[in-house]
């Protein structure tokens, strides 16, 4: 077992910018069918009813456990079992994005749904072999700051999706903005061919592939309660997400340049400092009490939302609300991410990675997409006051939970693999950086 890396160590490692660009190119388009489309969508003079109902076309996120199996059995002919996918997937992501840009939201809202829903599906399938990539790689002392080096790297492509996506709306339309971010999906190809391929053996069969991931997990003690937990975790922040509070600054009065801007800048400094923050403080505080505390901060900040929604439109507030939300979201995404890969046996990452991180997006996905109601009904404060209150079951679960609760069975862990010195090197095993 390697000793605990310091924070300049992990640094100063090849893999920790593979991290970074595979978050990118996972972070990129997460937005072009959440909160960057939903203010495409209102731009156009769409509802909010059916601006939130468009919140389903990123149910491939919460069901990628159905065909993860598939992608942790079979290889391609090509870059190996995890880099063969990712390729593939990243090259369907470039040319479903482009495809976007060629359709009217108000005018085909059904094909812009079903092209969406197809980018969806792509994302998905890269996360699930970037996810367990990074689980395959990282040792348990290295988790929480690989967590929060892939955090950093996915928040730079939600930059990219975002602020950079709106500016370039506003001068050069929606179709060329799209083109463009269907371009960047270069940045995750050029990390997947300079990536090594991790050691491991793929299941032996279809069984040991789609069953024996799942009877390893549900034999576990805990296992049920912490599938619960899981999904309850992020509902409040799911109920705050992009796709809600982007259509929110719209009806503030606040232009595409404004949102993205001095929404997402302060965004993204806030939520990789907070993933920084969140790596650095579970190295004494622990899992738990880091799910405990950064669970917490993350649900109150939305009453940060609470007061842009009284006090109407105001560039400081807005930077405030977003940089505190941003802050702790980034420190609860970093236990989350560290804490799930505690739960995946090796044997198994992509498939049990898959099926425990969709989950925890599964009841928000579903719920948030009738947002919408209950906005037009109670308002924004109320809605905002709501979203405190559904942090609350977690936190208490997760009271009842023993620590032991749903852990993979501790095996020994392969030594980390370094970047080759090229692309076409082949990777061998060596010692932790």
């Amino acid at each position: 077992m390697s000793s605990k890396p310091s924070l300049l160590q992990v640094l100063k490692s090849p893999r920790v910018w593979l991290l970074i660009t595979l978050g990118f190119s996972s972070g990129l388009p997460l937005l072009l069918v959440g909160g960057t489309l939903t203010i495409w969508m209102k731009n156009e003079g769409l509802n909010i009813k059916t601006i939130t109902a468009f919140g389903l076309v990123g149910l491939p996120y919460s069901l990628k456990f159905i065909w993860a199996p598939l992608m942790d059995r079979f290889a391609l002919p090509f870059l190996g079992r995890r880099r063969g996918w990712l390729l593939v997937s990243q090259l369907g992501l470039m040319a479903a994005i482009a495809a976007m840009a060629f359709v009217d939201p108000k005018q085909s809202p059904l094909t812009m749904a079903g092209i969406a829903t197809l980018v969806a599906f792509l994302a998905a399938s890269q996360d699930v072999v970037s996810d367990a990539w990074r689980t395959d790689i990282l040792s348990a002392s290295e988790r929480g700051f690989g967590v929060a080096t892939f955090v950093t790297g996915y928040r730079l492509g939600i930059l990219a999706a975002s602020p950079l996506a709106l500016t370039f709306s506003d001068s050069f339309g929606w179709k060329r903005t799209y083109l463009i971010m269907a371009s960047l999906m270069v940045v995750g190809m050029v990390a997947t061919l300079l990536a090594p391929e991790p050691e491991g053996r793929a299941p032996r069969n279809l069984r040991d592939a789609v069953v024996n991931p799942f009877v390893d997990y549900f034999r576990r003690q805990g296992a049920v309660a912490v599938l619960v937990f899981l999904v309850l975790y992020k509902l409040g922040e799911a109920f705050a997400g992009p796709p809600i509070v982007g259509p929110f600054f719209v009806e503030l009065g606040f232009t595409n340049t404004e949102i993205g801007w001095i929404s997402k800048v302060p965004s993204l400094i806030a939520s990789i400092a907070g993933g920084l923050i969140g790596g650095a403080l579970m190295v004494s505080l622990g899992m738990r009490r880091s799910l405990y505390v950064f669970g917490a901060l993350q649900a109150l900040t939305n009453l940060t939302y609470l007061g842009l929604a009284v006090v109407g439109k105001n560039y400081w507030v807005l930077a405030t609300a977003i940089s505190v939300d941003n802050l702790c979201g980034g420190m609860a995404t970093t236990a989350m991410g560290a804490y799930t890969m505690a739960l995946c046996n090796k044997r198994f990452s992509a498939t049990q990675f898959a099926l425990l991180s969709a989950l925890s997006n599964l009841g928000g996905r579903f719920l948030s997409s009738g947002a919408g109601f209950f906005i037009e009904r109670f308002g924004w404060p109320a809605y905002f006051c709501f979203t405190v209150a559904l942090a609350a079951p977690a936190l208490v679960l997760l009271a009842f939970l023993r620590p032991e609760a749903g852990i993979a069975p501790v095996e020994e862990e392969p030594a980390p693999i370094p970047a080759p010195t090229s692309a076409a090197a082949t990777p061998t095993p060596a010692a932790t950086p």
